[in-house]
Formats: C-alpha cells, structure tokens, sequence
C-alpha cells in the first residue's frame, strides 16, 4: 500500500482502476485504458488494481463496485465513477488535472 500512496503522491494526475479479472464490463476498459494511455502518453499515470488480490486497499476507497475510477492529484481523490467511461471522456476529465 505504501508503494501506491507513493504513486498518487505524484504532481501528475493518476488514474486508478479498480477492475476484477470476472467482471465484463472490466475487460471493456482494458482497451479504453489502452487507447487513453497512447493519448495522453507519460503525462499520466495509468494503474489497474485487482480488488480481489487487493482487497484491503479497495475497502480503504470504500470500491463497492467494479470497474471503479478514481483520479488522484497531488495525493488527492479529485474524481471518481464507476461503470465503463471512453477514452475522450477521461481524457478531458484528466485535462481538468494537469
């Protein structure tokens, strides 16, 4: 957990999400995040959490369903959803950040 906190500590927006490997509506977003991530480049952080391999660290943002989206600046929660989102849609939300 401390390695994450390390992570989201960061000046650049991170976007965090939390996913399980049994959930469809999860591997949806494996190539939205994909196409997000050739978007913005290395101007964000992209981290896929397993809650089921993780699951302290999904109670400790209260993750109560899958796939969660969670943006963090600066050691912050500046934005979250939940559900299936594209990638022009993060990406101007993670604009909002930079």
């Amino acid at each position: 957990m401390s390695e994450f906190n390390d992570i989201i500590k960061d000046k650049k927006p991170t976007l965090v999400d939390f996913y399980a490997t049994w959930c469809g509506p999860c591997k949806m977003m494996h190539p939205i995040l994909e196409q997000l991530k050739e978007k913005v480049g290395d101007s964000v952080t992209i981290v896929k959490i397993d809650v089921d391999k993780n699951q302290e660290l999904a109670q400790s943002y209260h993750v109560r369903s899958v796939p969660t989206l969670i943006i963090f600046g600066d050691g912050e929660m500046k934005w979250r959803a939940a559900g299936v989102h594209t990638a022009d849609d993060l990406e101007a939300k993670l604009k909002e950040y930079m």
